[in-house]
């Protein structure tokens, strides 16, 4: 693991501290797993507009799934 010094807001830093003692955890710990779900949202983002910007380049045709039609299954008919 590498140290990383960084400046915080007080009350950020209070908050994160009784947080960490509720959880039974280091401020460090509960700092990389902040940070990790952080880097996580953002990945889940950065894909879900990808996705968009695919579909506004290549829009999808009317007929484009209706040939699928025949094989769904909804249960019993």
């Amino acid at each position: 693991m590498k140290t990383v010094q960084m400046t915080l807001d007080e009350d950020l830093v209070n908050a994160v501290d009784q947080i960490s003692k509720k959880l039974h955890t280091s401020r460090s710990a509960f700092t990389r797993m902040a940070l990790r779900e952080a880097l996580d949202r953002y990945n889940v983002k950065e894909l879900e507009r990808k996705h968009q910007e695919g579909y506004r380049q290549h829009p999808v045709s009317p007929d484009e799934f209706s040939i699928w039609e025949s094989e769904q299954a909804w249960g019993e008919e």
